[in-house]
Parts: structure tokens; sequence; C-alpha cells
């Protein structure tokens, strides 16, 4: 039997397990696909793309950083970062955890993308800008606590791609998933 493997894209405040997490929203909410547990998280308060898979193996190839699976997000930040804070995360943050690997980072427009509901908070004194941070490890809050290191919090944040998944190609909706072939492009153990 073939391993399954799920792209769902994440709503925000859907807490990333099949269990009930008291009034929140869960993956079995909208995934009815039985024995399939996710391959890294996002938190409740992040969106976009998660991958789930009922094999243990792939699991473990799509999360742990020694596969180095590029993930990438776009993350709306306070303020306007400069050249120095973007130099910054890409040579790597030092967090109270140590040492972020080093980051694709670079400025881009506003993605097209749906708005959230909630809306993030909104300040007319304080203007935001979005940033595209490419990632190979995936530590706790990594990107919120990496862009808020060098004066910038995340507002809001969205993956957009794990490996060579990317819900720019998939056309999924929030709330929205499908399956997708394991091999390949994944690299056996």
């Amino acid at each position: 039997m073939s391993a399954r493997l799920i792209a769902f894209n994440k709503p925000w405040g859907v807490v990333c397990q099949f269990s009930p997490a008291g009034d929140h929203p869960v993956l079995a909410d909208y995934v009815a696909v039985p024995q399939v547990y996710p391959a890294g998280r996002l938190d409740r308060d992040s969106e976009g793309l998660v991958l789930l898979t009922d094999d243990g193996g792939l699991q473990h190839r799509l999360s742990h950083p020694r596969f180095k699976h590029a993930k990438v997000y776009w993350a709306q930040v306070e303020n306007h970062p400069s050249a120095k804070a973007i130099e910054h995360l890409r040579r790597g943050v030092t967090l109270p955890d140590g040492p972020t690997r080093p980051a694709g980072a670079e400025r881009i427009a506003a993605p097209d993308i749906p708005p959230r509901d909630p809306p993030v908070r909104y300040r007319a004194s304080i203007p935001t800008a979005w940033l595209q941070l490419t990632l190979h490890e995936g530590r706790n809050r990594q990107v919120r606590r990496m862009t808020a290191a060098v004066g910038h919090p995340t507002l809001r944040l969205l993956r957009v791609a794990i490996g060579p998944a990317d819900l720019r190609t998939l056309g999924l909706a929030p709330g929205q998933w499908c399956e997708l072939a394991t091999q390949p492009p994944y690299p056996p153990l």
C-alpha cells in the first residue's frame, strides 16, 4: 500500500492537531482522512501549507532539517525593514535557543491572498511591509521570533511552500486540501 500525502491550506485559528482543542477548530474539522498526521506544524496564529501523511518515514523525511526541504513563508511585518535588517535575517539571527541558519529574505509586494478573519490589527501610524523568508529548519515560532529580533514583529504569517509542494501552484483556498504524489520528488531515507 502506498503512502498518502495530503496538502492542506490551514486557515488562521486552526490548531495543528486532530484531537479536540477546547473551542478551537482542529485538522479533523477540515481533513476527514483517517490515520494521517502532520509532517511539521503551524501555530494557531499562522496560515498556509501543512503536509499530512500516514507514513512515519515520509513524515520524518518531510519535517527533519537534515533533508533540507525549503519552507517558504510570507510575513506581514510592522514598519518597513531596512536593507540591514533583511541582511541580518539572511545571515541568521541569534535567538534564546541559539543562532538560526542563514535564510532567504527579501521584501515582496503585498501578496494576492484572501483577507484574514479576523483581520490583522490596523494602526494608521504604523505602516506594514511583506517579506518572503525561506528557511531550512523549523523551530517553534521561528519566523515570528526572527522578525521580532530584527525589530519588525510579524502581524500575519503564511507558509506557502514546503519543498516542491507549493500553494501557489496547488490552488487551494483556505480550508481546502488535496492528495499529492509521494514519489518522487521526496528523497528516500
